[in-house]
């Protein structure tokens, strides 16, 4: 076997998560709050995006989620192996730098309910890859599951796609954006049980806002400055992605890349309830039993999966 191919197995490589049997509560509670703090990005991206770049928007998010956990003595103290470095930056490219680059311009296209839709297509990836780097398929509830949380996704998508929201270019973006992150969840499970979340999640984004570094600085010369969107993007650089990172990652390594990228279709659940809560927004009969369909094949999901 050559050097070449050898490597690429190495950068390519995946593994299942120490839980394989239905959700603990702990698994239960990462999992819920990762849907609550994700399912929060796209609308505050788009407050970000009233007066921020993409680009700035990006970088923003990014280098506040490295500074929250580099602030954390745990990150620091862990040293990671010469040998994962070259895995550690695809992981970084793949996970954080080209999807954190490519939403904030798609949602200049398209609305942030159709985002959210195009992001359920994570597991679909996801459990794809899976198959391929695992050469084995997914448990019956699972795929189940798979079909169903599709399902839900786009009907709640729908009533947004009906009224001509959705251009081809930020579809184009958004979908990239979705299948990097489903080669990059299939990559984190080996080095999140190796390392840990702190201090794999810390260098990850790290690494991300110096690949981010020059778009965003570029990016400011066509921003305003406004108190309301620069809150929303530190939210969501602190809590949305440093903090969420170190819990899905966690998840992850307890559940498994696929199990855990379920997550994305409650995403689209909690975009909802804050567009009613916050925007008033009117919810369709087609987008209430998407949402009941998602949320089906998220708990199928959390069954065992044996």
């Amino acid at each position: 076997m050559s050097t070449n191919h050898k490597a690429q197995q190495r950068l390519l490589t995946t593994s299942e998560g120490v839980n394989r049997g239905s959700f603990t509560p702990v698994d239960w509670a990462l999992f819920l709050s990762m849907s609550l703090i994700w399912g929060s990005s796209f609308l505050l991206m788009d407050i970000g995006l009233e007066s921020f770049q993409p680009g700035l928007v990006t970088l923003l998010r990014v280098g506040l989620g490295a500074a929250t956990l580099w602030l954390i003595p745990q990150a620091r103290r862990v040293r990671i192996e010469r040998s994962d470095w070259a895995r550690l930056g695809l992981l970084a490219l793949l996970w954080v730098a080209i999807p954190f680059t490519l939403f904030p311009i798609a949602q200049q296209f398209i609305n942030s309910a159709i985002a959210g839709m195009l992001n359920g297509a994570t597991p679909i990836f996801t459990a794809g890859i899976a198959v391929i780097l695992l050469k084995r398929l997914p448990g019956i509830r699972t795929r189940i599951g798979l079909i169903l949380g599709s399902a839900g996704v786009v009907a709640i998508g729908l009533p947004s796609i009906s009224e001509g929201s959705s251009e081809a270019l930020g579809v184009v973006l958004t979908v990239t954006a979705t299948l990097c992150y489903g080669l990059a969840l299939n990559m984190a499970a080996p080095l999140q049980q190796k390392y840990g979340s702190v201090a794999l999640m810390a260098r990850l984004l790290a690494i991300a806002t110096v690949l981010t570094a020059p778009f965003g600085v570029f990016s400011t010369f066509n921003s305003t400055f406004a108190v309301g969107s620069f809150l929303a993007i530190a939210v969501a650089g602190v809590i949305g992605t440093g903090i969420a990172f170190v819990i899905f990652g966690n998840l992850v390594g307890r559940v498994g890349s696929t199990r855990a990228s379920f997550i994305t279709y409650l995403i689209p659940v909690v975009a909802i309830v804050l567009g009613v809560v916050i925007l008033s927004d009117d919810i369709t009969s087609v987008a209430l039993v998407g949402t009941a369909l998602a949320t089906a094949g998220a708990l199928l999901a959390s069954g065992s999966d044996k």
